[in-house]
């Protein structure tokens, strides 16, 4: 577990050298949102209906802001290659990285919710769906992302390759997140979606990184 934090650690430390970045993943994600109230106008019916998949589909779109650059520095010079040589297995290696870049897209999306939510005339009751359904939907992005990312590793035009490659993989993760937020703001029962949110999450926790992993040392090789 020392090289997985100490993975963690080090991505955590050149977003730091690179704070842009972030900051283009958060702006996008604060500015899409509220594009959308300020060209329905005061129509609150209207607003509160829309928001469950405004607010999903840009976490969604932001959260593949930095998936191009997962693997793809570490790619080019030669880091990726040093980490397959390693005695540490490089799945849980790879696993850091994953939980690197949800602590810097994922996470501040689902800090950044409420807010959002506030502008969509959202209840508490449907904010706290917003936040819970994100803080389970997004570790599921970052982590399905991760193997689109790996695929597309060398690949010249690979960001538009991994976009047809991860989106049509995110549409159940949508479905259910937005459903739930919906159906919450709407007074129907939520428990349903997020059982299969969690259990989205499970299979991805067990599967992604395996893939990714294979997927990483096939770019190596």
């Amino acid at each position: 577990m020392s090289a997985f934090l100490a993975v963690i650690q080090r991505d955590l430390l050149l977003v730091m050298r690179r704070k842009s970045e972030v900051l283009t993943i958060l702006f996008f994600f604060v500015i899409v949102t509220s594009l959308f109230p300020l060209g329905i106008g005061a129509d609150t019916a209207l607003l509160r209906k829309i928001a469950p998949g405004v607010i999903w589909v840009t976490a969604l779109l932001s959260t593949m802001l930095g998936l191009q650059r997962l693997f793809a520095t570490d790619f080019a010079d030669g880091t990726l290659e040093q980490m397959s040589l390693s005695p540490t297995p490089l799945a849980l290696l790879v696993g850091g990285k994953i939980t690197a870049h949800w602590l810097v897209c994922g996470l501040p999306l689902v800090l950044l919710s409420p807010v959002i939510g506030i502008q969509f005339d959202l209840d508490a009751s449907t904010l706290g769906t917003v936040i819970l359904t994100l803080l389970i939907g997004t570790p599921i992005l970052s982590l399905i992302g991760a193997i689109g990312a790996a695929l597309t590793l060398g690949v010249r035009g690979g960001g538009v390759l991994l976009s047809l490659l991860v989106l049509p993989l995110y549409i159940p993760v949508l479905i259910f997140g937005a459903g739930a937020v919906y159906a919450q703001s709407v007074g129907l029962d939520v428990g349903g979606h997020y059982s299969l949110l969690a259990a989205l999450l499970v299979l991805a926790l067990f599967f992604a990184p395996w893939a990714t992993t294979a997927a990483v040392r096939i770019a190596i090789e």
